[in-house]
């Protein structure tokens, strides 16, 4: 688990970093690359819409078994070194985390911060953005008898309303994304 939490911490820092880097001029309004974080945003939002469709009619019907995510149906029997790669992976690299972690810096880049200001703004989001993954790890550690019960329960109930929890999920941040980005490229 901590290995997991490590892994994906690393993948939002390295994916906000190089984004950052790849966005450096968007904080002028009227920069090409500005506008071009703005097109980015949009078309994310849009891709994250069409999931969301996606999501809702993949959910299980009444009585369907729902399918639990390959990922997680292996992560309780693989060592530390694969942990950390698939966490790495799953936050760096998966579809949508990569497309909301590329948002999110394009969104910092547009700020207008300093360096030490982007440095603050990628720690705060990779902290929010980790909490449902280090949290658990950590409740793990501290109680973990308590732990265990409660996060199998959670573990049940994600993997039987995986496709709703998604499509919620998409619904919200593809929402967000066109309106940021459609807002900065009329603004």
């Amino acid at each position: 688990g901590a290995a997991f939490g490590f892994g994906w911490i690393v993948g939002l820092v390295v994916v906000s970093a190089l984004v950052l880097v790849i966005a450096g001029g968007a904080a002028t309004a009227d920069s090409g690359t500005a506008q071009g974080v703005n097109w980015v945003q949009t078309l994310l939002g849009v891709l994250f819409l069409v999931l969301a469709i996606g999501q809702w009619r993949k959910r299980p019907r009444d009585g369907e078994t729902p399918q639990m995510p390959g990922w997680m149906a292996t992560i309780d029997s693989i060592g530390p070194v694969k942990a950390f790669g698939l966490g790495a992976l799953l936050s760096g690299v998966n579809p949508k985390n990569l497309a909301l972690t590329v948002a999110t810096a394009g969104s910092i880049a547009q700020a207008g911060l300093s360096t030490s200001g982007k440095a603050a703004a990628v720690a705060v989001y990779v902290a929010v953005g980790s909490v449902s993954v280090v949290g658990p790890v950590l409740y793990f550690f501290v109680d973990s008898r308590r732990a265990a019960g409660f996060l199998s329960s959670v573990k049940a109930f994600m993997s039987a309303n995986n496709a709703v929890i998604m499509m919620v999920v998409l619904l919200i941040l593809g929402s967000k994304l066109v309106g940021q980005g459609v807002s900065g490229l009329f603004s």
